[in-house]
């Protein structure tokens, strides 16, 4: 589903805003990467394993708290797709997402950064959401509109 309204302007928490809009991606439909798309993509092709990704990311506790962007330091994160070089959620999350694409995602601890956290800023065992606006797959950057979430 598709949404254009950031989950505060409704007055709901992030979880109610998942548990109405969101859908679950993960591979054994387990609940534990939750998607809602804002913006679509401006292609149909979805990136591959070993795609190098270029995506802006604003990552939050479920608290609302900001433990980390990219926004912030104004370059985006790169990567390659499904090595492992990021947490589970990632990998999952942002091999279904498009170019320009922004969305929503809810990610369950096993997901993230489990039992460890990832301190000082994760605690142990959380729940994180993050938001992506994807600039490019595979060496090209496009120029998308930074969302502030």
């Amino acid at each position: 589903m598709t949404t254009d309204r950031e989950p505060s302007e409704e007055g709901q928490s992030s979880t109610a805003v998942f548990a109405s809009h969101g859908v679950d991606i993960t591979p054994r439909k387990d609940h534990g990467v939750l998607k809602v798309v804002k913006r679509l993509g401006m292609e149909t092709e979805r990136p591959m394993i070993g795609d190098k990704m270029f995506v802006h990311y604003t990552g939050k506790l479920l608290n609302g708290k900001k433990f980390d962007s990219s926004l912030d330091r104004k370059e985006p994160f790169t990567f390659s797709l499904g090595k492992g070089q990021v947490i589970k959620a990632w990998d999952i999350g942002l091999s279904t997402m498009q170019k320009g694409e922004v969305s929503l995602f809810l990610c369950k601890p096993e997901y993230a950064y489990g039992a460890a956290g990832s301190p000082p800023k994760v605690p142990p065992n959380s729940t994180l959401l993050f938001e992506y606006p994807v600039q490019g797959v595979g060496g090209i950057v496009h120029d998308v509109q930074e969302v502030q979430p």
